[in-house]
């Protein structure tokens, strides 16, 4: 049995228990939609609020019986020890940025955007100082991921769950009505903004976000072109003539739109007449080897014990292959995390190739005298990159050797890539900091 999670629709601080459930594998139910759950009428029924007697969501029931409410506590109990940190130190820093998100963020976030959504009538002034608040919050957020690519450690923690959510409604309701918080971050905030939100849009574990924030984008463009639209000139259309005007009357009638069609909004009708991309593995059988099984092992199990004897237990020789990667121009490489940032750049911009392939990527070396090289794992038995020109924009900045997957030379590179430990005799540089393409 699965856990439950009772919620509605988009709530954001039921993403933070979701994104968290994703992470440790945890089972959970969500229950959003009646007749599982019907908000405002299941939260107050004496059922419920014998086990939540606030009647708030999200709130969570174990199958066990188990009962928690507040979505910060939720959200800890489904993390795996990664998520919360894995020393006292690290657990303290998520903490305090998950009080930050709570403490800092939302109350003047709050501010700005109820007004927007009817829930509290408009204040100018208290609306710009919430904006100035909000901007000052970020600006401290922005000089921490200055040499940062991750709030707290080298990894996504329960720290990075929480400030993204928490951000969602900024980006979704404000920037759709007012672009005020675009303009916001087109500069002065782009570390947080390129490096920290819209990284872990891209990231599996967070695709729900990705879902809602693309909806979200189709509904600005389509907005835009529809107010420009209404700015132009009309022409004149000529009257047309009595004659065949019955016969115009019944064209109109056979185009009359069906009940579903008349309910889609612009977004949804942009989004139906998209042509369906082309699966560029199609043309390759399909493999026994289950990506997303193992890189479930990878993020959940020990490495050396559990994910790597798996993957080696499962590999299909024939319908996957093992390649190596060098960066062409380590001259170019400076500062640390600058080149850190360049690798994940590389992985925001393959998000699509993330149920065919995997990849450890490693920075060797110190600033201003490192190189990057990487283990990546692709479907098929050649590079990836050529099957669709969205993946082409990297990979040419790198030399691509493939391996003999059952070579010694095979084996360790593998075992050191994904463990992030070894002798790594072929780099010859101190290992400095890695990136998980999942």
């Amino acid at each position: 049995m699965a856990a439950t999670l009772y919620t509605y629709p988009e709530n954001w601080r039921a993403f933070k228990a979701q994104i968290a459930a994703q992470y440790s594998g945890a089972r959970l139910k969500i229950a959003s939609t009646s007749p599982a759950f019907t908000f405002g009428q299941s939260n107050r029924s004496p059922v419920f609020l014998s086990n939540f007697p606030l009647g708030k969501v999200p709130a969570y029931q174990g199958d066990d019986g188990f009962c928690l409410f507040e979505s910060n506590a939720i959200a800890h109990y489904l993390s795996n020890d990664a998520l919360r940190g894995s020393t006292p130190q690290a657990s303290a820093q998520v903490l305090q940025w998950v009080s930050f998100a709570d403490s800092e963020i939302i109350p003047p976030a709050s501010a700005w955007v109820f007004p927007t959504l009817g829930i509290m009538q408009f204040n100018k002034q208290a609306t710009e100082q919430a904006k100035e608040e909000v901007k000052r919050v970020l600006a401290v957020l922005n000089q921490h991921l200055n040499t940062r690519t991750f709030l707290v450690g080298e990894r996504v923690s329960l720290a990075d769950v929480t400030v993204v959510c928490s951000l969602l409604w900024l980006y979704k309701q404000v920037s759709l009505l007012s672009f005020s918080l675009i303009k916001l971050f087109v500069s002065p905030l782009s570390n947080l903004h390129n490096y920290h939100f819209v990284q872990f849009l891209a990231f599996n574990n967070f695709s729900i976000l990705s879902e809602s924030i693309s909806v979200l984008l189709f509904k600005i463009v389509i907005s835009l072109a529809k107010k420009f639209a209404e700015m132009q000139p009309k022409k004149e259309t000529p009257a047309k003539k009595e004659k065949g005007s019955k016969e115009g009357e019944k064209k109109k009638e056979e185009k009359k739109a069906t009940p579903a069609e008349e309910e889609m909004d612009e977004c949804e009708a942009a989004l139906a007449s998209e042509p369906k991309a082309k699966d560029p593995f199609a043309h390759l059988p399909k493999s026994s080897f289950i990506m997303d099984e193992f890189k479930r092992k990878y993020s959940n199990e020990d490495t050396l014990t559990v994910a790597l004897p798996y993957f080696w237990d499962h590999f299909d020789r024939e319908g996957f292959s093992i390649w190596h990667s060098e960066y062409r121009f380590p001259e170019e490489l400076t500062m640390s995390f600058m080149s850190c940032n360049l690798i994940t750049g590389m992985f925001q911009r393959l998000d699509k190739l993330r149920k065919n392939a995997f990849a450890s990527v490693i920075l060797f070396g110190a600033n201003n005298d490192s190189c990057i090289t990487g283990i990546w794992v692709f479907r098929g038995q050649d590079l990836a990159f050529t099957l669709s020109d969205d993946w082409q924009i990297d990979y040419e900045s790198y030399t691509w050797r493939k391996l003999d997957v059952d070579s010694e030379e095979c084996k360790t590179m593998v075992k050191e890539y994904f463990a992030w430990e070894g002798e790594f005799k072929h780099v010859g540089k101190p290992f400095n900091q890695g990136k998980i393409f999942k």
